[in-house]
């Protein structure tokens, strides 16, 4: 199972960037098969130049994350209200990296004032990438009360009740890590439940830039790059006074600017250079070029590889530019960017590594996670879903959707014009290969098949052409015969309607002693499901018991460990009644039928769910404070919780999917929204492919 490690700043200007450096060489080194993703640019990055995180990555290292999403598209879907749309382009962006490696380094945003959105997103990211998160900060004051008090408060952001993400801090630019004050800070932080991870000592060496970084940064021109590349910036001095006045500052290193006809300066600094001083640049101001003659006197200080510079900015300004230069690591700085590596890398707590690959929670599916699956499932199954409530329009636009995307290749029954009137209507227009098929056009050839079907219950040609005039008959015999993989209805009918034709023609499958529902229930951190909400009345305890199996398959089938919570008003032995002695039985035989299977009941569902109450009330449960199929002891209790939740709690629920049909049909609530009905399309289209 894959560790995905959020790492977010704390502020502006914590060596972010540099943390994520280090983490990936130093689990590199431990021999870990560790990733990295940058999953959104930072604003200003991304565009026309390379993101540097990524591209710092790349050259360091052998990996090759993928390119983030911009900015401008960032904030055009915020803008737009579509946060849980990001994140499914997040998860399906990250996926290969995630699918590749036991560990994933993904580096989030840094705040600033034209970044309001930084936190917001975030914490979509830990949500949507099931990621643990780390803490990184650097202290603004020599005090480390109120550093481990900045870091508590941005860590609480991540914290939802006892679901706690951060596992770490980390704390750069320290500048000093005497044993004294790492203990304090330590303390401190542990006053807070957070473990500090890393220390990391100020380098300043570490920020200084290249003299090739500078020249592009004042968009300065080069009279003599020489050694531009390799030679850096370590000081800066302004040579305003006659040359003994400056003598002092000529050293290894320091930059220094004086205006072009300061013949002296600039003759007393080539000097110095064929004395060997390695200065590391000489920056002429207001654009004036030494005199030709004087270039002549200090050609062969050129030699020893003195870059010389020119810019049009005054004197002032320019040493005001150099020192508001990005302190951040250009992209092709190699040797900067490993030096940064491997000074994060050495102070990174080696236990602590260690243990990454291990995991730190119980996976979760997220939301954005499961849906972005279950399009890109649903794509690969190929399958034709017939939609009976063709000129519903919901349910063209759902359908215009699922065609345009590749979610599978519908079949709406209705009439032509007035389905493409609807679409019309809506601005759409109908794709190319998104079937219209009448269904008073078709009825007929469908009748000695379903008086065959239904002969034992006495069908007559009359009455089966009676029935064939509701589309969703037809469209249930069009999947009977195997014209389509699969059916969906319910915009317009009721459950009933739905589900009558099915168990009629379609029948249960092989082994099914029921037919039963689940939902799909998208939590703000996790995808559970809660069955059966929407058939099944009054189950008995082998019935029960045949839900909670039943269940436990279509979570496992898409992509959510089963730990299966019976749920009654009593947990264990704690109540009576035949009630919870109904649950318990069923529980005993889902464990019989399934050994392999975590199931546990009578539960309640605070302690299904909760793992403080978990401890109290069923201490040594493989599901208590933890399941992810909850199962209700009758549809009254069921369909009132779902219901409660969804709308109590602002819960996308999906469903409900019908679970031991022999061919999938699925039914939707009236109240369905078009999203609801392209990921019922999509859930039809994978079972199809289990049962096809």
């Amino acid at each position: 199972m894959t560790r995905t490690l959020l790492v977010v700043p704390t502020g502006h200007g914590v060596g972010l960037t540099a943390t994520c450096l280090g983490l990936v060489g130093a689990l590199d080194r431990l021999g870990v098969s560790v990733g990295f993703f940058k999953p959104v640019a930072q604003p200003g990055e991304g565009g026309a130049t390379p993101e540097r995180s990524t591209a710092l990555v790349r050259l360091v290292t052998s990996l090759e994350p993928p390119d983030p999403l911009s900015a401008a598209h960032v904030e055009a879907l915020l803008s737009a209200g579509e946060l849980d749309d990001l994140m499914e382009e997040v998860v399906g962006r990250g996926e290969e990296v995630r699918s590749a490696h036991d560990v994933v380094v993904v580096e989030g945003l840094v705040p600033s004032a034209a970044l309001v959105y930084s936190g917001q997103v975030n914490l979509a990211l830990a949500k949507a990438l099931d990621a643990d998160v780390l803490l990184v900060g650097a202290p603004s004051m020599d005090d480390p009360a109120e550093l481990a008090e900045t870091m508590a408060i941005a860590g609480a952001t991540y914290r939802a009740g006892e679901d706690v993400r951060v596992v770490g801090c980390v704390v750069n630019r320290l500048p000093d890590v005497e044993q004294a004050r790492l203990e304090a800070l330590r303390t401190a932080l542990a006053s807070h439940g957070l473990a500090l991870v890393g220390a990391v000592p100020m380098s300043p060496e570490l920020t200084w830039p290249r003299v090739l970084d500078l020249a592009r940064a004042l968009d300065a021109r080069a009279l003599h790059e020489g050694e531009w590349a390799s030679r850096r910036v370590k000081d800066v001095a302004i040579c305003a006074q006659s040359v003994p006045g400056v003598l002092a500052v000529f050293e290894e290193g320091r930059l220094l600017v004086t205006p072009g006809d300061r013949h002296d300066v600039i003759m007393a600094a080539c000097l110095a250079a064929l004395n060997g001083t390695r200065l590391a640049a000489l920056l002429l101001t207001v654009g004036i070029e030494p005199d030709p003659a004087v270039s002549r006197l200090t050609r062969a200080a050129t030699a020893t590889g003195l870059p010389i510079l020119v810019t049009t900015e005054m004197t002032y300004e320019t040493a005001t530019h150099v020192h508001r230069i990005d302190p951040g690591v250009p992209v092709d700085d190699a040797e900067r960017a490993e030096a940064v590596l491997r000074n994060v890398a050495e102070h990174l707590d080696e236990g602590w590594l260690a243990e990454l690959p291990r995991g730190g929670h119980a996976p979760r599916l997220s939301p954005a996670a499961f849906r972005y699956r279950l399009v890109q499932r649903a794509r690969a199954a190929g399958r034709r879903i017939v939609l009976p409530e063709g000129a519903e329009p919901r349910t063209v636009e759902a359908a215009v959707a699922c065609q345009e995307r590749g979610i599978a290749r519908c079949t709406l029954l209705g009439d032509a014009e007035e389905i493409t009137d609807v679409a019309r209507g809506l601005g759409l227009a109908i794709p190319e290969g998104l079937a219209i098929v009448d269904p008073a056009a078709v009825a007929e050839r469908y009748v000695p098949a379903l008086v065959e079907l239904r002969r034992h219950k006495g069908m007559t040609e009359p009455v089966a052409r009676e029935q064939l005039a509701d589309p969703i008959v037809v469209g249930t015999m069009m999947l009977q015969r195997g014209e389509v993989d699969g059916l969906v209805a319910g915009a317009v009918h009721t459950t009933a309607d739905t589900l009558r034709p099915a168990l009629q023609l379609i029948r249960t499958a092989p082994g099914a002693r029921l037919v039963s529902s689940i939902f799909f229930m998208l939590l703000p951190d996790e995808v559970v499901v809660y069955g059966d909400c929407a058939v099944n009345p009054d189950p008995d305890a082998e019935q029960l018991a045949d839900i909670a199996l039943q269940s436990a398959e279509s979570a496992r089938a898409f992509g959510i460990e089963p730990r299966v919570a019976m749920l009654s008003y009593s947990t264990g032995a704690s109540g009576s009644g035949s009630a919870v002695e109904k649950v318990a039985e069923a529980t005993r035989i889902a464990r019989e039928r399934a050994p392999d299977l975590a199931v546990d009941g009578p539960l309640q569902y605070d302690a299904a769910a909760i793992a403080s109450v978990a401890r109290s009330k069923r201490p040594g449960s493989r599901v208590a404070g933890r399941a992810t199929v909850f199962v209700f002891p009758d549809l009254n209790t069921g369909n009132t919780t779902y219901k409660a939740v969804q709308r109590g709690a602002d819960v996308v629920s999906i469903g409900p999917m019908l679970q031991g049909l022999a061919k999938p049909v699925n039914d939707l609530s009236r109240g369905a929204l078009v999203d609801d009905i392209i990921y019922t399309v999509a859930l039809t289209a994978i079972q199809a492919t289990g049962t096809g």
